[in-house]
């Protein structure tokens, strides 16, 4: 069984979700142009074929959806945090280990739990 989180590292890894989540929501406005629609001026894009502009948008709203995925498990991490439950399993309840949680701080799982969901 894991220890439950000190104070300090307790601190430490909401200063590290902050943190997370100002880059997160930084990297969401760099990527609204790149999955903004594609035009169809063909003189303004030159030769790259409407095909290619498609799919270059969908990459990007792929990453778009990432890291909105990501930013929802940061918010999610954060209210467990304001709740006195962050740093425990959303199934089990066993404590998650503080290197799974320095690793990816929103991490909602242990990793057995993760695993089992995988």
């Amino acid at each position: 069984m894991t220890e439950d989180l000190s104070a300090a590292d307790r601190d430490r890894l909401a200063d590290q979700l902050q943190a997370l989540a100002q880059q997160l929501r930084e990297a969401l406005t760099q990527s609204d142009a790149s999955a903004s629609p594609v035009e169809l001026d063909q003189a303004r894009v030159g030769r790259v074929s409407r095909g290619d502009a498609l799919q270059q948008q969908a990459m990007a709203q792929a990453g778009q959806r990432v890291l909105q995925q990501r930013l929802h498990a940061v918010h999610g991490a954060l209210q467990r945090l304001q709740q006195g439950h962050y740093g425990y399993c959303i199934d089990c309840d066993e404590p998650i280990a503080l290197a799974r949680l320095q690793r990816q701080p929103e991490a909602a799982r242990c990793i057995a739990c993760q695993s089992a969901r995988e």
